[in-house]
């Protein structure tokens, strides 16, 4: 899915506490200082957005076969590489266009969400109703870190422990149990566990949205109470 650390405004505080951030950071800054001198920050934010249409046409083209899931997994990978690397890079070589990067970076973002979970409605696995319900969670908290960064100055890059990385992890091991269970009947009838995970996760999404707009707008209050 999206990494929302990279390419942000100079001015905003940048909030991170997922669990994989500080080994995360180590890996990145090892790959950046290795990288030849034609890779550039744009070449990997392309990448990264190829590395999500392979996630799409894994789960699209998994009609004919499981084994396309293994394409979708090989895109998690490509695309964490891209969107991970870009603003790292920039950081590192010190080109950071941070206005342009945020802009570019983050609307890569929302087009990666979209064909990850249209991708994922579009397989025999998940029904395209539970994957909408995903996508607009993502979108919906997504929303509300862009707003939090124009009113408060802090982009929070992770929540309840979690972020990008974590995201997609849960995501490549999900795709292996497709390929491991199938799309035989399960429990709970025509709907699929693989159903019930994703809904869950958007679920989940959407109620931390509505915690978090409560808890942003009551600072807010505070903070303009005359």
């Amino acid at each position: 899915m999206s990494e929302q650390s990279q390419n942000r405004p100079q001015a905003l505080s940048r909030i991170q506490d997922n669990i994989l951030a500080r080994n995360e950071r180590r890996i990145l800054t090892w790959l950046c200082a290795r990288l030849p001198g034609w890779v550039t920050p744009d070449k990997l934010t392309i990448l990264g957005l190829i590395g999500s249409f392979m996630t799409f046409a894994g789960y699209a083209a998994s009609n004919y076969g499981k084994l396309w899931l293994i394409l979708a997994i090989l895109g998690y990978l490509v695309n964490w590489f891209g969107d991970s690397l870009d603003g790292s890079l920039a950081r590192y070589r010190a080109i950071e266009r941070p206005s342009y990067g945020y802009f570019i970076d983050h609307s890569c973002d929302g087009l990666t969400t979209l064909f990850i979970l249209t991708g994922m409605g579009l397989s025999p696995y998940v029904t395209m109703d539970f994957a909408l319900l995903a996508l607009a969670g993502y979108l919906l908290l997504s929303i509300h870190t862009f707003l939090s960064a124009r009113v408060l100055g802090e982009f929070k890059l992770s929540y309840v422990g979690a972020g990008p990385t974590e995201l997609r992890i849960m995501l490549i091991c999900l795709t292996a149990m497709m390929m491991v269970l199938g799309t035989k009947p399960g429990l709970f009838g025509n709907i699929s566990g693989f159903d019930v995970f994703v809904g869950t996760i958007g679920t989940i999404l959407i109620v931390l949205y509505a915690a978090q707009t409560i808890v942003t707008g009551r600072r807010l209050a505070a903070k303009e109470t005359v």
